[in-house]
């Protein structure tokens, strides 16, 4: 099979995905190295095609998805508490990110889409010798959120809001971020 034909094939099998497919999984189907299938990724990206990594692979993005980013603060222990508001209301938590005064924007994909989901990060992120991006700017962070729709998006930041994550923007943020396009 030929690079072209590979690379058709794979956005075929993430279109027909509703869950992340991963360079393992793909590799073994088109009987290539896992590298070649992040070569191949890469090279669809440069295409513009918006395909998406997670922690357990690739997922094509749609672009038929309205999206909204909040700024949030809790506390560690109520971090599963906010993804799962999200999630249980429909909605998909693309990214977290903090604004640092310092370093600009600094993002990290998540694509959170289930229970399940928020099990494993939350997983992740205990087994590691890393911590929640959140507390480098004392707890403020931001999540692009995705919907099949704004009234879902409405109902997930009003139940966040109820249940006090919302946070309001200060002086020094901007109205925008760069990377997203996504105005809060």
């Amino acid at each position: 099979m030929k690079g072209k034909e590979r690379r058709d094939n794979i956005i075929r099998d993430l279109r027909s995905e509703d869950r992340p497919v991963s360079a393992g999984t793909l590799a073994a189907r088109y009987g290539v190295s896992r590298q070649v299938v992040v070569q191949d990724v890469a090279l669809l990206r440069a295409q513009g095609i918006d395909i998406q990594s997670t922690s357990t692979g690739y997922l094509l993005s749609d672009s038929q998805q309205k999206s909204r980013v909040i700024k949030s603060f809790h506390t560690d222990d109520e971090t599963a508490e906010e993804l799962t508001i999200c999630v249980d209301l429909g909605g998909c938590v693309k990214d977290v990110f903090v604004y640092h005064r310092a370093y600009g924007v600094v993002r990290a994909e998540l694509n959170i889409r289930s229970r399940l989901d928020v099990s494993r990060f939350l997983s992740d992120v205990s087994s590691g010798r890393s911590g929640l991006l959140k507390k480098v700017t004392s707890d403020y962070h931001y999540h692009t959120i995705t919907a099949d729709s704004e009234d879902v998006l409405d109902m997930i930041q009003s139940a966040l809001d109820e249940r006090g994550f919302l946070a309001p923007l200060t002086d020094y943020e901007p109205v925008s971020f760069p990377s997203d396009g996504a105005s809060l």
